[in-house]
């Protein structure tokens, strides 16, 4: 179904963010645990997750998405490849490229099968919808799509490259830095509760 989140009918966007939404996060465990946050800051980043991809995603794909657009590309099949081996538990890197190669696999067979079903054999003559070719593209009509397309597939392969040279670097930055921000965030809730109650006190 990834290929048809940017359907007009909104079905298949709404099913798709709403799975998406509660499996992200779980995939995301493993790194949350790799990345030394706490319990209290794992249910946090879940929660956030899952806000962020329910409504904010798809808000966007809403807006600026249109069917049969570059989700509807061989680039979009790699990003959606590249987004699986990031999400994908374990340090195998075979196995982590082998569940994104399956992402890739999936992703392609519906662009194929578009592909198939845009031919017509109609009394005895091969008629081409006016979809044929809209699916298994390198480039769309819009420039800004193109590009958009391309700097998601180049951000992400980079992200992959600095994952697999520096793992036990960014994940344990990555931890201190939420537990850090949620610890100052509690720490400005127990002040604003005791001169609350130093206020109280007075009067």
């Amino acid at each position: 179904m990834l290929p048809d989140i940017d359907s007009d009918s909104g079905t298949p966007l709404r099913e798709s963010m709403a799975f998406a939404a509660a499996v992200v996060p779980m995939m995301a465990l493993h790194h949350f645990q790799r990345a030394g946050l706490s319990h209290e800051s794992i249910i946090l980043c879940a929660a956030a997750m899952y806000l962020a991809i329910r409504f904010g995603v798809t808000a966007l794909l809403k807006r600026y998405t249109v069917h049969r657009g570059m989700f509807h590309s061989l680039p979009a099949a790699l990003i959606f490849g590249e987004l699986a081996f990031l999400l994908a538990s374990g340090d195998d890197f075979r196995l982590r490229l082998y569940k994104a190669g399956a992402v890739v696999v999936g992703y392609m067979s519906h662009l194929v099968l578009d592909e198939i079903y845009s031919v017509q054999w109609r009394r005895g003559r091969i008629r081409l919808k006016s979809s044929f070719g809209t699916a298994l593209k390198l480039f769309g009509h819009n420039g800004w799509a193109n590009l958009s397309a391309y700097a998601k597939l180049a951000i992400l392969a980079a992200a992959i490259v600095l994952e697999m040279q520096y793992p036990q670097v960014f994940a344990p930055v990555f931890g201190r830095t939420i537990d850090t921000a949620i610890g100052r965030s509690n720490n400005r809730q127990r002040t604003a509760s005791v001169t609350c109650k130093s206020c109280e006190g007075e009067r």
